[in-house]
Formats: C-alpha cells, sequence, structure tokens
C-alpha cells in the first residue's frame, strides 16, 4: 500500500481531521472558541501554535505530514518530502518540504522542523495533486513533477538524489519518460534533465 492511496484511518468522535486550526472549524458551523472545552475535557491536545491535534485519532506514518499541511494549508508538498510521500528513491528527510507563494509569510511551525521553497504561481499549481493524511486535505506535487524538480534544486537536494529519483521514477513506473518531459519544459530544465534521462534509458 502506498501513501498516496492509502486508506484515512476514522475521523474520531469530534469528526475533525486529526489536526486543525481553530480558525478552520467555522466552515463546519463550529464556534472557534470550542476548543477551549475540547481540551478541558481531553478530547484535543495543543500541539503547536495554532494547532491542535484529536486525541483519539489513529496515528499513521502521515502524522508529521499532516501535521505540517495543516500549519501551512496554502502550501505545496514537495521535493524529499515528496519523494518520501511517493516512495521514490530512499530519501528520509529530517525536515518537511514545503512550497509556498513567493512573497508570502512563512508560517513558523515549532514543533517539526520544515524548510520552505518560494515559487511562482505557475510553480505552485502545476503538476500538484490533493491528497489527504490523516483527514487533513493537502497539496502534493506529482511524482514527474517531483522528479523534474529536484533537478532543477539539484544543488540545494543534490544531483545524486535527482538522479535516484529520475531512475526509481521510471523504472517502478510512478513517473512515464513523457510526463518527466512534459513538466521539465514547464519548469524551464528540459536541457538540463535531457542528458541524465539518456543515461538512465541506456
Amino acid at each position: 500500500m502506498t501513501r498516496s492511496t492509502c486508506a484515512a484511518p476514522g475521523p474520531g468522535t469530534l469528526g475533525l481531521p486529526a489536526f486543525f486550526r481553530p480558525q478552520d472549524l467555522a466552515a463546519r458551523g463550529v464556534a472557534p472558541d470550542t476548543v477551549v472545552t475540547w481540551v478541558r475535557q481531553g478530547q484535543v491536545v495543543r500541539v503547536d501554535r495554532g494547532i491542535y491535534r484529536v486525541v483519539d485519532y489513529e496515528a499513521t506514518e502521515l502524522e508529521t505530514i499532516a501535521q505540517v499541511t495543516a500549519a501551512v494549508p496554502h502550501g505545496v508538498l514537495c521535493l524529499l518530502s515528496a519523494l518520501r510521500f511517493h516512495e521514490i528513491g530512499t530519501q528520509s528527510p529530517p525536515v518537511v518540504w514545503m512550497a509556498i507563494p513567493r512573497g508570502s509569510r512563512a508560517p513558523r511551525v515549532r514543533a517539526v522542523a520544515v524548510k520552505y521553497v518560494a515559487w511562482t504561481p505557475t510553480l505552485m499549481a502545476y503538476g500538484v495533486e490533493a491528497r489527504v493524511a490523516q483527514g487533513v486535505p493537502f497539496r502534493v506535487t506529482s511524482p514527474a513533477r517531483t522528479v523534474v524538480d529536484c533537478f532543477r534544486r539539484r544543488r540545494m537536494v543534490g544531483l545524486a538524489v535527482a538522479m535516484e529519483a529520475l531512475s526509481d521514477a521510471i523504472r517502478s513506473r510512478k513517473a512515464s519518460v513523457a510526463d518527466i518531459l512534459s513538466a521539465a519544459d514547464v519548469v524551464h530544465v528540459g536541457r538540463s534533465i535531457e542528458p541524465y534521462l539518456e543515461a538512465v534509458l541506456a
């Protein structure tokens, strides 16, 4: 069972995602100050500034992703964290990689280490998929887009990581050559990725 297709655990007695912000409750018809009552009753615990966790929500391997994406709802899970989510390569990053719109404020997440990158509107939208982790909706770059991003940021993540991601994505058929080339054109790394693609396919 892969991370991108795993079934979400039950939402618990409150019917909420595992992690939430008080301001998100209005859409559910719940007053934000209800959180105070839930904390007193032991149904909810504060895990970070402005972030709460439902106590009886089952934890999964996506616990950290769920917590960070709840705190950064406008972000996109990317690079090494997206590789890990899609189970491409062998990376197990000690931080959660998130893309946020260029010029926006990077939310401060104290409980989990987060590495931010700033993207243009085009990059924030292209090749991005909607997923859910422990009831928390979030966005993540597709396998093809993730591989291409690793080449675009190869000085940051390492060329060896990018090469491993490219090889494994094609071998496991999580991304086709056509999809990778299309994504490479959009993010303007088509010329730089072609020699490595040829080497993998040789």
